[in-house]
């Protein structure tokens, strides 16, 4: 069963009627990890934005996104308020952006999670304690008095993570999670992600350029090349027998990446579980 469908989406530029996106069509299944792979303008963050209707101003979209079969793009910004965060969560490519500067990295957590359920400061600060400590973040409530500047990519990111495991969230969209990060960050934060598909068994978008990572994380794989989808297909087929030649190009130029990956991550047996 499709828990996504995206139909005949249309991305453009109002302001210079420059199409960022022309038709693209695409779907997550229960439960699967998908990922969208592409050089940098390729339009895969501009589609994830855009199923969560969070692109800039200027940028306009059109067709039909499905979320259990609800046109999200029939909803008004109040409805899809209340569908970011709980049905849809979306994981940064830099987490500083994902938080306030102004305030402690708690009191976004706070406000998250009492407006999707309302729960009280000692319930929130018990799940996200629990949640952080199974993404191996060491004193929560330390962590959580802190503001964004003072703490590192990775430890921003498994708070993302670890927020997403008590949102519970239908689909989990990371957009370039591990870009930002240091190496050995890097291989933490994706080994949180494959746990956290492990134990929620949640759907995923997974957008990255690192096909060491697509191969480790994805079910199925779409790639794109200047905004348009050229190739899908399951993440066999794609990396064993890839039918477009910018598939081919993309695999010849980036795959080389994936071996120093396996040997950080302690050999192929680890780094291709």
């Amino acid at each position: 069963m499709n828990i996504l469908e995206v139909n005949n989406l249309k991305i453009w530029d109002s302001r210079n009627d420059r199409v960022i996106v022309p038709n693209s069509s695409f779907h997550v299944k229960q439960g699967s990890c998908l990922a969208i792979v592409g050089e940098s303008g390729s339009g895969k963050s501009v589609t994830c934005k855009a199923i969560m209707r969070l692109n800039k101003a200027g940028i306009h979209q059109s067709g039909d996104i499905l979320l259990r079969g609800e046109n999200l793009m029939e909803l008004s910004e109040q409805e899809m308020r209340k569908k970011r965060g709980k049905q849809l969560c979306m994981i940064l490519q830099n987490g500083m952006r994902a938080f306030d500067p102004s305030c402690v990295v708690g009191v976004h957590l706070k406000e998250t999670l009492v407006e999707h359920f309302g729960w009280s400061r000692d319930e929130i600060t018990t799940k996200m304690k629990n949640a952080m400590e199974s993404v191996m973040l060491k004193d929560p409530k330390e962590v959580m008095n802190k503001y964004p500047h003072q703490l590192s990519g990775g430890t921003l990111q498994r708070v993302m993570i670890a927020l997403a495991i008590v949102l519970e969230p239908d689909i989990l969209i990371a957009d370039e999670p591990t870009t930002a990060l240091d190496t050995i960050s890097q291989f933490e934060v994706v080994e949180q992600f494959l746990q956290l598909r492990d134990r929620m068994g949640c759907s995923m978008i997974f957008i990255s350029h690192d096909l060491g990572i697509v191969k480790l994380m994805a079910d199925e794989v779409l790639v794109m090349k200047e905004g348009e989808i050229v190739e899908n297909g399951t993440t066999e087929a794609i990396f064993s027998e890839p039918q477009h030649t910018y598939t081919r190009y993309l695999l010849s130029t980036k795959l080389p990446m994936n071996q120093h990956f396996k040997r950080v991550m302690g050999g192929v047996s680890i780094a291709e579980r």
